[in-house]
């Protein structure tokens, strides 16, 4: 049984950036939103055993932030990337914190390598999760959106679960216990490269491919050999064009199609618009010589809740109730 998920189509902002491997649209910069913990009892959240939520808040384009303490100060807006892999903060924290500079480091953008200096985040927290001395590239606010971004680093051995009905994220050990899976959960298995997960039992129009979940991203994001593979089959319903702008101030155009069937382990997206672009990510995670495809937040905000396991490397996925079913036979 495949469950098909309708994706309204709207225009996408003409502008996105990539920060650490990921797609991100900058924001213009806006005063800090508090954000508090919704604390539960353990056991009390769902099926995470030990759990404990938080609340999150989308931005004007879709994507995710949560409150982070850095050193003991804060909350502060931090974007959950989960496919950036590296934890950064904007130089305005950086400095308004006086946190201590650390050295440069190389991050991958959309149009290759850039230098740019850190600092040194003596403690950073979310919910349970306690991270020490991180060497956090330092970014312009106005071009990441948020204070900070939260990439894999911070993520990796956690279990993450986003529901969108409850606009509440939920972070947990991977090694916690999960007491059961919902009713209409599908669990997909994936492979992990530079802490990132990549899916292979997915499909685009009947081309397979790697998918890495990206929430950092506003649109989905596909690679040339995808692009060049949807040619073969057909002409290419061309939506329009886009700039990409990246946080460090690199740029790219580009243009985004709109894809009629997409699968990921038994559940179909339809009519999801993805962009094409000479985007670097996929060099970096060597996905450049077979089709691949960064799943951004127009993708993942059709479900009604995502977990993202980078310890046992799975990906769930519940589809709304109000979701059709059709029966069909899996690629």
């Amino acid at each position: 049984m495949i469950a098909a998920l309708g994706v309204s189509m709207r225009p996408w902002v003409i502008t996105a950036g990539l920060a650490a491997f990921t797609a991100t649209a900058p924001v213009a910069a806006q005063g800090l939103i508090p954000l508090d913990p919704v604390t539960e009892s353990p056991g009390e959240s769902g099926n995470e055993a030990g759990a404990q939520q938080l609340s999150f808040q989308p931005d004007a384009y879709e994507r995710m932030t949560v409150p982070v303490q850095i050193a003991g100060q804060g909350p502060y807006r931090f974007l959950v990337d989960t496919a950036a892999d590296r934890t950064s903060i904007s130089h305005e924290l950086a400095t308004k914190l006086m946190l201590k500079r650390g050295g440069t480091t190389r991050l991958h953008s959309i149009a290759g390598m850039t230098s740019v200096g850190t600092a040194i985040i003596p403690l950073l927290e979310l919910s349970r999760v306690r991270i020490e001395l991180i060497h956090a590239p330092m970014l312009d606010r106005a071009r990441i959106g948020a204070d900070g971004i939260l990439g894999v680093d911070s993520l990796r051995s956690q279990r993450v679960s986003f529901d969108f009905k409850a606009n509440t994220l939920t972070i947990v050990p991977g090694a916690s216990r999960l007491v059961a899976e919902d009713e209409g959960t599908i669990v997909v298995r994936a492979k992990r490269r530079n802490g990132r997960l990549l899916l292979s039992r997915a499909s685009a129009d009947g081309i397979s491919l790697t998918i890495v979940p990206d929430t950092g991203s506003q649109v989905s994001m596909g690679n040339e050999a995808l692009r060049r593979a949807l040619e073969r089959r057909g002409p290419i319903r061309t939506v329009g064009g886009m700039q990409l702008t990246g946080v460090t101030g690199a740029t790219l155009g580009g243009h985004s199609v709109l894809i009629n069937r997409l699968e990921i382990g038994g559940i179909v997206l339809n009519n999801l618009e993805i962009a094409f672009a000479n985007v670097r990510t996929f060099d970096q995670l060597k996905l450049n010589q077979r089709p691949a495809l960064l799943l951004g937040m127009n993708a993942i905000g059709a479900f009604e809740r995502v977990s993202i396991d980078f310890a046992n490397k799975k990906l769930r996925l519940k589809m709304p109730r109000s979701a059709s079913a059709e029966s069909a036979a899996i690629r």
